[in-house]
């Protein structure tokens, strides 16, 4: 049998609604998920851990998801980030402009995102629950 590579995402997100569900969803697909509630304390724990892929919510109190992207590909710029937002184009332009890798708009189909998620992180994995 073959053995799953164990990914570590992390996902910041202000609302503690959509952070818990992208958590649930992630942790289920075998995912290492750790949560952070805004930019600043995202920014701190890429201070001190490794990740292999980032989801940002775009605006957030404190370090937006764009300061977030800047920061992350200036200090490890192979590590692929996911921006989300549901404030439009304005946002999402500038978050591709500081190298984000892909940005979806809220609400987020977990489908989708575990799907783009696969793709950045270099093939398909098992679905669910062994």
């Amino acid at each position: 049998m073959e053995e799953r590579k164990h990914n570590t995402i992390l996902v910041i997100e202000d609302d503690p609604n959509i952070l818990a569900m992208i958590e649930k969803h992630l942790a289920y697909e075998g995912y290492t998920v750790i949560g952070a509630r805004d930019g600043m304390e995202g920014l701190k724990k890429v201070e001190t851990e490794t990740y292999d892929l980032v989801i940002t919510d775009i605006v957030m109190p404190y370090v937006s998801g764009v300061g977030v992207v800047s920061a992350v590909k200036e200090k490890r710029p192979h590590v692929p980030i996911i921006a989300i937002t549901g404030y439009g184009k304005e946002p999402e332009s500038a978050a591709l402009e500081k190298k984000a890798d892909l940005v979806l708009a809220k609400p987020v189909k977990m489908s989708l995102l575990k799907d783009q998620i696969s793709q950045l992180l270099g093939g398909p994995r098992a679905t669910g629950v062994p």
